[in-house]
């Protein structure tokens, strides 16, 4: 069966992120995307010019009409929007036991604060219910720490994309320690938009499709990298990347 992926997060009207951007991940790797909006923002590569939150009930409601019907191998938590959509998700993925990735969506590409203090709070439970967590750097400290994330039970996808240096340095850690590390190149481009959402589906993916999580980890970052080097160079500002320009397959990738 084809690898089945709820994505629970926000709508980016700009195609370069959330929603948009998981849809063409999880579908450039082979499975079948379902979703469950959480907000719905005006959005392009300048920056989030409105957002409207979605009732944490009829995020619940899209979730309980695909996981009822259609199946859930894996689940991945983008931009949840409220504190109060965060537990509702929390109540319904704590009856699922399949691969979880939370990207703890704090802070726009283009500096749009898309979380408040009320839901960072609640990002405990979402942590909590996760298999894998993937902060970048700043919202990493907003969150503790990588010892703070790890006490969740949880792997952390520990995001170098926001550090310094010419090298960027993505480390999968568990509990137990550092368990993987992909060293790269930083690129000289804006044109980054979405890459923290491409990188949480892609994982998402490979778990859904029975992956490892080493193996899943180094594809994403993989998928990641060749998606920034196809960026189509849209708008003004920080650009999307492409997903889908350029892309080898992906078999010919794990060579």
């Amino acid at each position: 069966m084809i690898p089945r992926v709820l994505i629970v997060a926000g709508s980016d009207s700009g195609g370069g992120a959330g929603i948009q951007a998981d849809i063409k991940t999880v579908t450039m790797l082979g499975g079948h995307a379902m979703t469950a909006i959480t907000a719905v923002t005006a959005q392009n590569t300048l920056g989030v010019q409105a957002i409207h939150p979605i009732p944490a009930d009829v995020v619940g409601a899209q979730m309980r009409s695909v996981i009822e019907d259609i199946g859930v191998d894996a689940v991945k938590i983008g931009m949840i929007g409220s504190a109060s959509v965060a537990h509702a998700v929390a109540d319904l993925l704590e009856q699922l036991d399949v691969p979880i990735v939370f990207d703890p969506v704090m802070i726009s590409t283009s500096g749009a604060v898309l979380a408040d203090a009320a839901t960072m709070g609640a990002f405990g439970r979402l942590m909590h219910v996760a298999s894998v967590v993937t902060p970048n750097v700043p919202e990493m400290a907003a969150l503790g720490g990588e010892a703070a994330v790890l006490a969740h039970g949880c792997h952390v996808v520990a995001k170098g994309g926001h550090g310094d240096g010419e090298e960027i340095v993505d480390r999968l850690l568990s509990p137990q320690g550092e368990i993987a590390r992909a060293v790269g190149r930083r690129f000289n481009t804006v044109d980054t938009h979405g890459t923290g959402c491409t990188l949480a589906s892609a994982l998402a993916a490979g778990l859904a499709g029975g992956m490892g999580i080493e193996a899943a980890f180094r594809r994403a970052v993989r998928f990641v990298r060749i998606a920034i080097v196809n960026a189509p160079a849209l708008g003004g500002g920080h650009g999307p990347i492409g997903h889908t320009l350029g892309v080898v397959p992906f078999d010919a990738m794990e060579s």
